[in-house]
């Protein structure tokens, strides 16, 4: 089951692709140019909004408990003591 990181950053991954399928498609339609691009940086924008409201104390849905990382001074001294 995937925990509500990996959820976050999927959608992150999501809406980023999204946002360069318009920069590609606004490459090749210069009629449709500014709209695409502002589609683009509206689709960026929100996977920017996303991650900061994940990770960024003090931001909205910033209640869950901070996590450590794997790469911790307790677990680095547990492989030294072994």
């Amino acid at each position: 089951m995937p925990t509500s990181r990996e959820v976050v950053l999927e959608n992150v991954r999501r809406y980023r692709a999204i946002a360069s399928l318009y920069r590609q498609t606004a490459a090749f339609r210069p009629l449709q140019r500014c709209s695409l691009l502002d589609q683009a940086s509206e689709w960026e924008n929100l996977a920017l909004t996303t991650l900061e409201s994940y990770f960024v104390p003090g931001m909205p849905g910033h209640d869950r408990p901070a996590q450590d990382a794997a790469y911790s001074p307790a677990r680095w001294e547990m492989m030294a003591a072994a």
